[in-house]
């Protein structure tokens, strides 16, 4: 069987491990470096092409990439929104991945496949900030052959316990696949945990854009503070009149400045309002009482119709 096994490996291995990576790196939650681990291993064995192996692995990744880019160069930061609504790594999403950017500069496309939640991200991000098809072309090859590269290398330095592995999973037969199977739900659910325990820790309570109108017409002089990033400033260059800019992670350097006696209303552009909740959570933490979120953040003033600074989506 073991045997068997091996033949199968070797005439269909390259383009098993091809779908593996592409579904991989379009975001669907099936782990890819197993697979190029121990397709290393068994081409290291001479049982597979290497080359075409590697070739064909980057190749996947580029399709993945360059699919992602164009989406990301149509529909810009909406479709960031989008991916960190079904991220299984909410608390690493759009806001984190965006200070990456800001803080590495673009190149940081080359190590955004070893990153989680930045390797989904980095691609539409890189196209909603059109930063030029060439030079992403570049970034995201050089990024694939470093991360396949990888994977590959460390299956053919392992390739003997990786072998042995695989004999001991042929001796237990379709209980492999079971025990695979349940390994796959296992981490889905765990990471699908931890996200509904992100939003859990999110909790409390927000003010609803109606709330905020009527305290700005009642002369209640709220601090209104946009807490999203350059970044995300840039890609929707729209905001609240009156508000501070004070990105999540600028935060501690501001706390001095807002004042404890008066609302304080935080408002971003990210599901669940996540990043505002985690800044009022800060304030919290240093003594301000009355610190809420806006419900709905944004995109839910822009739609109840009140009046915005700078350039909204249907003027561009």
């Amino acid at each position: 069987m073991t045997h068997q096994l091996f033949l199968i490996i070797g005439e269909y291995g390259v383009v098993i491990v091809f779908i593996n990576v592409l579904v991989d790196q379009l975001g669907i939650p099936v782990p890819a470096v197993p697979t190029l681990v121990v397709a290393g291993a068994i081409a290291a064995n001479g049982q597979m092409p290497l080359v075409s192996l590697f070739l064909g692995s980057v190749l996947a990744c580029l399709i993945a990439d360059c699919g992602w880019y164009l989406i990301g160069q149509l529909y810009g930061i909406r479709v960031l929104k989008v991916l960190c609504r079904i991220s299984l790594e909410p608390d690493s999403c759009v806001s984190q991945t965006q200070t990456r950017f800001e803080r590495w500069g673009i190149n940081s496309l080359v190590i955004a496949k070893f990153i989680p939640g930045l390797a989904i991200i980095a691609p539409p991000l890189a196209g909603a900030m059109r930063i030029g098809w060439l030079r992403f072309l570049g970034l995201s090859t050089a990024s694939a052959l470093l991360w396949v590269g990888s994977a590959l290398i460390a299956g053919m330095l392992f390739r003997t316990q990786i072998e042995t592995l695989l004999i001991h999973i042929d001796d237990i037969g379709s209980m492999a696949a079971v025990i695979l199977g349940a390994a796959l739900l296992a981490y889905v659910a765990y990471k699908w945990w931890e996200r509904m325990r992100f939003y859990r820790s999110l909790r409390m309570a927000r003010i609803d854009v109606g709330e905020l109108y009527d305290l700005i017409q009642a002369g209640a002089q709220p601090v209104i503070v946009d807490v999203r990033s350059a970044t995300a400033r840039a890609l929707e260059p729209t905001w609240i009149p009156g508000s501070l800019h004070v990105p999540l992670e600028d935060v501690a350097k501001h706390v001095k400045d807002l004042p404890h006696d008066r609302d304080i209303v935080l408002y971003c552009a990210c599901p669940s309002e996540a990043s505002a909740a985690r800044v009022a959570r800060i304030l919290m933490n240093h003594g301000f009482k009355k610190v809420r979120p806006l419900h709905g953040g944004l995109e839910a003033w822009l739609a109840a119709g009140y009046a915005v600074v700078g350039v909204t989506a249907s003027q561009k």
